[in-house]
This record gives structure tokens, sequence and C-alpha cells, in this order.
């Protein structure tokens, strides 16, 4: 399956809100979308996103990073397959992110663009990204959770979530141990049979408030206990935190890299393994990531926080890879989630159904979405 990029567009989305993401790093006050259209020289398509969840405007340098030499490099080879793509950019532009200091923002728009590939290279072969990756024989359907829930208005969200055909739900934490214990008790005492809670810290504790923080809210039953410590503390005091908590630890979101998410999964501190595909690695390698950690009795969980593309791709590659494992959905307000994948699929009794058509099996209302388009370029062969 050769491909040559003919054509890259980027689209640069982004909607105010009312109710801004809190999480114990600071808040994210709007929602941004940074798609990517790439079209082979046939004239197959395929989309991708790119992640820029936070800071709130990270995604314009993102953009720059794209017209100046993203899409100069990808429109300049010829790949054998969708995963010679990203293996190709991560190595032709490994000094560019030495030189520049930002490989995170490089290693998101290689993942992007690995996804749009995926995409395109399933539409050409009319099967859905799933078995494109996996067989005829991956589930039509994934479990889902309800993630970014707000402390302060939790009950409401989970209420709202539960009508919506929502069983799993996960708050931010982090907050305050008084905080902390209100909004997780009163969330656990309201679980109905067959629901689960979680809780997400996003790295907001030292090694001290976890050694308190994690058995104290893992007596509540919980699911797991997202990101208690900054990701980058050693594997020692991991391992603690996991025999200290009866609930699973789980991480991966802020984890680079083939041989780092490997250590992760083989030192068995983590019981869920979150990757973020398009932060890092793209389908290339969320994929495997996903299928190691299978492999290793490990759950795996990808991360996303952002449109319905990146929701959607992150759904296929879940399917892909097995396992008993849950699909991380944002309830919080986003205008774009939804109009830029469309149609877009409904949670029933717990579960989201994946589109049988080719590739993701959704695009984007071009015309619904016009109010939030900030920026276009266009890139060419």
């Amino acid at each position: 399956m050769a491909i040559r990029i003919a054509r890259i567009e980027t689209l640069l989305y982004r909607a105010e809100v009312n109710e801004p993401v809190k999480t114990s790093f600071g808040s994210i006050p709007r929602r941004s979308a940074l798609l990517l259209r790439v079209e082979d020289t046939d004239g197959a398509h395929g989309w991708g996103e790119v992640w820029c969840n936070f800071p709130p405007f990270s995604a314009d340098n993102k953009v720059r990073l794209f017209e100046t030499v993203i899409a100069p490099a990808a429109l300049s080879g010829t790949y054998r397959n969708p995963s010679d793509v990203w293996h190709t950019l991560t190595a032709r532009t490994m000094r560019w992110t030495i030189q520049s200091g930002e490989p995170g923002p490089f290693a998101a728009c290689i993942a992007g663009l690995d996804l749009a590939v995926w995409d395109l290279a399933a539409r050409r072969a009319g099967k859905p990204l799933r078995e494109l990756l996996a067989g005829d024989r991956v589930p039509n359907e994934v479990p889902a959770y309800a993630s970014g829930l707000n402390p302060n208005t939790a009950r409401e969200t989970v209420a709202r979530c539960r009508n919506a055909g929502f069983r799993a739900f996960k708050v931010k934490v982090a907050f305050g141990t008084d905080a902390d214990t209100r909004v997780v008790s009163q969330l656990s005492a309201n679980l109905r049979t067959g629901e689960r809670l979680m809780v997400d810290a996003n790295q907001g504790w030292d090694l001290a408030e976890a050694r308190r923080a994690v058995p104290h809210l893992a007596e509540f039953g919980l699911g797991f206990i997202e990101e208690p410590i900054p990701a980058d503390r050693p594997a020692a005091e991991w391992a603690e935190l996991a025999m200290l908590s009866s609930a699973p630890l789980a991480g991966g979101e802020n984890v680079s890299g083939y041989e780092d998410f490997a250590a992760l999964i083989s030192n068995g501190h983590l019981g869920v393994v979150q990757p973020d595909m398009l932060k890092w690695g793209g389908v290339t390698g969320a994929y495997a990531v996903g299928r190691r950690a299978v492999a290793a009795g490990r759950s795996y969980c990808p991360h996303w926080l952002g449109s319905g593309i990146g929701l959607l791709a992150a759904a296929h590659v879940l399917a892909a890879a097995g396992g008993p494992g849950l699909l991380e959905h944002d309830v919080m307000e986003n205008p774009l989630r939804e109009v830029l994948a469309q149609p877009f699929p409904r949670v029933q009794n717990g579960v989201v159904p994946l589109s049988m058509g080719p590739g993701l099996g959704v695009e984007p209302d071009m015309q619904a979405a016009a109010e939030w388009l900030v920026a276009r370029g266009e890139y060419r062969a």
C-alpha cells in the first residue's frame, strides 16, 4: 500500500465555553481542535487531529510547525504503508526537535498526520480502521466512561451522563483532602448497580500527599486512580503507591516513546495504561502499546480530550487492541466535539457503537463548524 501525500490541509477551530475544564494544574477555558485533511496522489483522503488542549493557545504553534517544517517534510516522500509515515517523519525531524527544544509539539503534529494517513489507508481498503488494524473479528462497539467531571458540578454531570447512556464516570480530584473526600463520597454513595467511579488527580500530589490521598480515596471502591503523582517520578514512588492502594493506578497520557511505555507496562505498577495517541505515536504507536498492555494483563484505556475525530480514532484502536479497556469520552461542554465527526455515535447502555463505514466512518460538518474556524492552511507537493 504505497502512499504518496499530495496535499495537507490544516483547520484550526476554537470555541469559548461557559464551564471550563478544571484540573489540579489549571483550567482549560476554551476548546480547540486542530484537524488535518490529508489527500494522496490518487485523490483518497483521511482525517487526523492534533493534540492541543493545553495550554489554551498551543494549537497556534502547531499550525506554524506544519506550515514551516512538517508539511514540507511529509510531502517530499513516498511511504510503504501508514506506519512508515510515522517512523520516517519521526526520524527525519529528530534533530529539529533537539534544536528547537520542542519534542512535544513535533510529536503531536506527526501523531495527527499518522492518524490521517491511517484513516486514508482504511478508506482506500474499504474497511473500518479497526478492521484494517486487527482483522474482521474485532468488536463493533467499545465500553466508555464519562470523563472530565468538574468536582463542583459532578453530581449534576453524572445525572446528565447517566441519562445519556453512560455507566462509568471519572471526576477530577487533588483540590484538597476535604473537597476530594466530599465529592468522591457523594458520587460513590449514589452509584447504581453496575456503575463505576474513577478519579483523576492530573499529577496533582507530591509523594507525601499521595501517600495519604491514594489509600484514603481507594476505600470508596474506585475503578482506578489516575496520575496521582507526576508522570516523570521514579518507578519506586509509583511502586509504593500501587502497594498502598486497593484500587489500580492509571497513567500514560504524559508518557512517550516505546522504551518508556515498555518499562511502564513491564514494571507492573499501573493496572491501567492510558497512552494519548495524538500526543505521541499516533495510531502506529498507540496500537503497539495497547497490544503490549493487553498481553501483559493490563487494562488499555486510551486517553483523549479533544474533538470527535480523536475520540473515534481512540475507539477504533481500543477495539483493535482488545482486552478489558474503557474509552475515555469527554462529556464537558465542547461545541466542536460532535460537529467535527458526523454522524457522531451515541452512547448506549455504557458502550459506543462504531461505524461500519471505511476509515473512522465520520466526516466533519464543515458548514456547521464554520463559525469556529480561526485559521486554515493548505500545502501541496
